[in-house]
């Protein structure tokens, strides 16, 4: 007798019915499709970020050290060096595949043939590596410096067999009148080169005043065969907590369940430290500036997605309760009958919430697979690539259908329990 009840009810309100499944479907579809991208989008976000350049830099720790005190940063002049053949350990860490891109460097002063002096940086472009571990990886300033312009030439090709070739800085072309396909000639107190210059870049910074080369002509210059100065490191992170802060501080000053959980963490401080922990005498440091605007973004976007998954919801509510009042309204006839032949308030209650509850499954299966498309969409607009479907959001999705659409008819249950038989009979 219940369910054919329920069944009759669903089929005379058939109308109402399917815009109380709509309004919890478009809930749920924005539900569904803002917990699926929050809970990818900080790779994603991560991966957008990592276009402007590296969040991590590697000096030799002496250099380090003169920084602190003396303000010294260059490791040319403190004579402390990384080394170039261990470059390959930054991917055998623990956090080894969260280290998308790096590229080393070594600088020296040079002079022109046209009396004037620059700095000539000694880098990798788009060196190919092939690591013990199988990994494939095509590493260097090419993809860090990605948001350089090019405004004459090309980058230089490593792997296309670019090897006494440079790339000059918009401020020293200009100076110089250098263009792409010229050749210049660099000398230094250990030799001298001449260089093919395949393009003129225009970084707008202090980057503009230099001229970079392949990375063993710039050793051989200054003398400094497999030596660095420097390392540029770009990793996805996890933002900074307070045990991220502390652990950045002194790791040492943690206790063992901690440490092991910030170890394990993909925090900047935990990839610093396991980097050190590779990399001969070197001290890894964030730049801060970057590591910091990656958290506060991806904290800002995740909120943003909260917000309009709560604003989504309550309006749904706000939809259902309408709907579900103006359902008991047009059933008070109804509803006073069964009371007044002794039906309870809790029968009475009971089969209302069915008759809802069974129209929000249907509204918020149909929401959630309408929400993981949307989430799609999402993804490929913004991110050009696919949402992960995690699966918990499913049992998360149903709390809040369930939970939206009881809130959503709790005013119609009381009106419900208000009904007097014999006022509703009546016609009052």
């Amino acid at each position: 007798m219940f369910l054919r009840m329920i069944g009759r009810a669903l089929f005379r309100q058939k109308g109402k019915m399917l815009m109380i499944a709509f309004t919890i479907a478009l809930g749920a579809s924005l539900a569904t499709a803002m917990l699926n991208v929050m809970m990818d989008v900080g790779d994603k976000v991560n991966q957008e970020l990592k276009t402007y350049g590296a969040n991590i830099t590697v000096v030799p720790k002496q250099a380090s050290v003169l920084n602190e005190i003396y303000g010294l940063d260059e490791s040319e002049e403190s004579g402390a060096y990384l080394k170039e053949n261990e470059l390959g350990k930054i991917k055998t860490i623990f956090w080894a595949f969260n280290i998308v891109d790096f590229a080393p460097f070594i600088d020296t002063h040079i002079d022109l043939e046209s009396g004037s002096s620059a700095r000539l940086v000694g880098t990798w472009f788009n060196h190919h590596m092939e690591l013990p571990t199988g990994e494939k990886l095509n590493a260097g300033v090419t993809n860090l410096r990605s948001w350089w312009e090019i405004t004459d030439g090309r980058w230089i090709d490593e792997q296309a067999g670019d090897k006494k070739a440079a790339m000059v800085g918009a401020a020293v072309a200009q100076r110089e009148n250098i263009k792409a396909g010229d050749s210049i000639k660099v000398k230094t107190e250990h030799g001298s080169e001449t260089l093919v210059v395949t393009g003129v870049f225009d970084a707008g910074g202090d980057e503009d005043e230099n001229i970079y080369a392949p990375i063993d002509v710039v050793q051989r210059l200054s003398d400094t065969d497999g030596l660095l100065t420097s390392i540029e490191v770009s990793a996805l992170t996890t933002p900074d907590n307070d045990l991220a802060r502390k652990a950045a501080k002194d790791p040492k000053s943690l206790g063992a369940a901690d440490y092991e959980t910030w170890y394990c963490t993909a925090y900047v401080s935990s990839i610093c430290y396991q980097i050190q922990e590779v990399i001969t005498n070197s001290v890894a440091a964030p730049v801060r500036q970057v590591a910091e605007s990656e958290g506060a973004i991806l904290e800002k976007t995740q909120l943003l997605m909260i917000l309009i998954t709560l604003l989504s919801l309550l309006g749904s509510a706000l939809g259902i309760s309408n709907l579900v009042t103006a359902s008991v309204m047009e059933r008070s006839s109804e509803i006073g009958l069964l009371k007044a032949v002794g039906a309870h308030d809790g029968a009475i209650s009971a089969l209302v919430l069915t008759e809802i509850i069974l129209t929000a499954i249907i509204g918020g299966l149909v929401g959630y697979f309408a929400g993981f498309g949307f989430a799609q969409i999402i993804g490929h607009t913004v991110f050009g690539s696919s949402i992960e479907m995690k699966p918990i959001v499913i049992p998360i999705v149903a709390l809040l259908v369930i939970a939206v659409t009881l809130a959503g008819s709790i005013p119609a249950i009381r009106m419900l329990l208000r009904l007097r038989p014999a006022e509703v009979l009546h016609g009052r």
